[in-house]
């Protein structure tokens, strides 16, 4: 008991829901189409929950794509410059706020904010968080998005927790308990993007986060849609063997209620373009792909392959197979 009243301590600390959500204009640099010019984008990475950015999972990725494509600037996003603290950020705090100050955090950096652009890449609920950033503000401009076993649709249950992690435990309670309280829903991050379809109307018109990015309520937001199709290529990996992540179909905007599986293709959110999916994938831009083994399961020869195939200089030609795989 005594933990779930610190972190109810926590959560009484945070903000509440912003007032309003109004995407970010900025006037943006021309991009540059000088196929001479071999300085890699910069990439920015988001990391998943229970991580932080000075892991050195994540510095050893950075390093990574240093080696494939050399000159390579990578920027990990952080909510907090102190670790522990950004860690609490992947499961406590207000996801519309968090997104306001990564934009903030990447218009006023130096080399991101004078960059053509930067592609990106979302490991787990940081791939949603950056098709987020893409819609609301997108400056520095995304060119490439990567997405490893991100919730685009949502979760309908939250993961499982080791013993000792109390973060972890005390957010699985509160969703749980309280999933369309405005009190969790300002300050429990799992649960912005919590999405079952058996409560459809109470995530309509509760959810601080999805429901908007994923342009599900009755007024669209065109901008959003506008942005999202200003990317070159859009890539989502599903880990074959996900078990974290319910469903792991999400990571392919899947709808899945009980044992029945929409796909992307056959829902509303594609065949009515809400977001400019539709037009992504008939420019050939929207990929999806599968990787073997459980969440974030991620060797370096897929890594490389990654970087090689959707990263690197502005004006390449990118790489990777020309089409794109929809079925389980």
């Amino acid at each position: 008991m005594a933990k779930l009243t610190t972190v109810l301590s926590i959560l009484a600390t945070l903000p509440l829901i912003s007032s309003s959500i109004l995407p970010i204009k900025h006037k943006q640099l021309p991009l540059s189409d000088d196929d001479d010019n071999d300085t890699p984008l910069p990439l920015i990475i988001w990391h998943g929950l229970g991580d932080n950015y000075a892991a050195d999972g994540l510095a050893e990725i950075a390093s990574l794509a240093e080696d494939v494509n050399p000159g390579t600037l990578t920027y990990i996003i952080r909510i907090d410059d102190d670790a522990s603290a950004d860690r609490s950020a992947t499961f406590f705090g207000n996801l519309t706020l968090q997104i306001e100050k990564v934009c903030a955090d990447l218009t006023a950096h130096p080399i991101l904010s004078t960059a053509p652009a930067v592609d990106a890449l979302g490991f787990s609920q940081g791939g949603q968080f950056l098709r987020g950033y893409i819609e609301r503000c997108n400056f520095p401009p995304v060119r490439s998005l990567v997405t490893f076993g991100s919730q685009h649709n949502g979760i309908s249950e939250f993961q499982k927790c080791g013993s000792t992690d109390f973060l972890c435990r005390g957010a699985q309670g509160l969703l749980r308990s309280s999933t369309w309280s405005a009190f969790v829903q300002s300050r429990l991050v799992p649960a912005q993007y919590f999405r079952d379809p058996n409560q459809y109307e109470q995530y309509l018109e509760f959810s601080n986060f999805l429901a908007d990015i994923n342009n599900e309520r009755e007024v669209k937001n065109q901008t959003y849609k506008e942005n999202l199709e200003k990317l070159e290529r859009f890539v989502m990996y599903v880990f074959e063997d996900d078990e974290t992540v319910i469903p792991k179909e999400t990571s392919w905007f899947a709808e899945v209620n009980g044992t029945d599986v929409t796909l992307l293709r056959d829902r509303a959110i594609y065949k009515e373009d809400w977001l400019g999916l539709k037009t992504l994938d008939k420019k050939g831009a929207l990929k999806f792909e599968m990787t073997a083994g459980g969440h974030m399961s991620l060797s370096d020869n897929l890594l490389k392959k990654v970087f090689s195939d959707n990263y690197g200089p502005y004006g390449r030609k990118l790489g990777g197979s020309e089409q794109s795989k929809e079925d389980l």
